[in-house]
């Protein structure tokens, strides 16, 4: 390992994972809600515009199509949802926190979980910032989030996954207990000193990363490998159990043409009695209390050395 936030530990050598009532898979549903911003922003990252060439503000075509989330596409997300039983964790950056108090409340009403996610899309945590400025960041975004909900949000999901070598910590400090930024395993695990955790998102399996540019991917395969997915999660969770972690954007997801094939692919999954639908805090808050300290210290120690 070339840094100091986790130990390595292979799946094959951890000990057995419980989920409530014997669940095979514990699923949780992000859903990010990001602001493209109308001017450019005077600090942060400015996204790449296609074939390379730079985009002149306003970019009305992305502010826009970003906007259809707000407008049209969170609210068939929201029906996909409900028709499941499945509440979401919720993504939302700081702009459309401020600036949203309809969303806020239908997500409130569905006891949705509210987690940071940055200040908006253009801005993005990296090595770039010093700690001071990062600080404020991370400050400014989960400050949005308390006042719009009343609730201190306890996760965090970067925009664009964006972290520098200091973000874990800094996030901890703020009052942070688990961070959905590495995209690196298929169960939940602590950090180094036992003071948060990374709850991985499914990053392969992510709608915009599956369906934007450069892979494009159809619907219909989309809808395909999300039940893929599943089916082995499914299996190798009877004696270990997995997590799936499926991050949505309503812009895209929530399209007409789309959003059918998301209710096909969450209709299978939740066909099977062994799935736990939770929020990010509550499947954290259920490993704190029952693995917490069992996977690295006695697994890798005894098994590996």
């Amino acid at each position: 390992m070339d840094h100091e936030h986790y130990e390595w530990s292979p799946i094959n050598k951890r000990l057995p994972l419980k989920w409530p009532s014997g669940a095979r898979v514990a699923l949780c549903v992000i859903v990010s809600l990001e602001h493209f911003e109308w001017n450019i922003p005077e600090i942060g990252l400015m996204p790449p515009g296609p074939f390379g060439k730079k985009y002149f503000y306003p970019f009305t075509t992305s502010w826009s199509r970003r906007e259809y989330g707000h407008r049209v596409g969170i609210f068939s997300v929201m029906e996909v949802l409900d028709r499941y039983g499945i509440r979401a964790t919720m993504a939302m950056d700081a702009v459309t926190a401020e600036n949203y108090p309809f969303i806020v409340k239908e997500c409130k009403n569905r006891e949705w979980e509210f987690i940071g996610h940055g200040l908006s899309l253009q801005h993005v945590i990296s090595s770039k910032m010093n700690e001071e400025q990062e600080r404020g960041y991370i400050q400014t975004s989960l400050n949005a989030v308390q006042k719009a909900t009343g609730i201190r949000p306890v996760g965090w999901f970067g925009p664009q996954y964006g972290e520098s070598p200091r973000t874990p910590q800094l996030l901890v400090r703020e009052g942070v207990r688990y961070i959905c930024d590495w995209p690196n395993d298929d169960q939940p695990y602590q950090t180094k000193g036992n003071d948060a955790f990374f709850l991985p998102v499914s990053l392969e399996l992510e709608d915009e990363f599956a369906m934007g540019g450069p892979r494009y991917l159809p619907i219909t395969d989309y809808c395909k490998i999300l039940q893929d997915a599943f089916e082995v999660l499914f299996r190798e969770g009877e004696g270990n159990g997995r997590l799936l972690v499926l991050s949505l954007h309503p812009y895209l997801i929530g399209q007409p043409f789309r959003i059918k094939y998301l209710n096909k692919a969450l209709a299978h999954i939740c066909k099977h009695d062994a799935v736990w639908k939770a929020t990010g805090r509550e499947i954290t808050d259920w490993y704190a209390k029952h693995h917490q300290g069992t996977w690295f210290a006695r697994a890798l120690n005894t098994e590996l050395r």
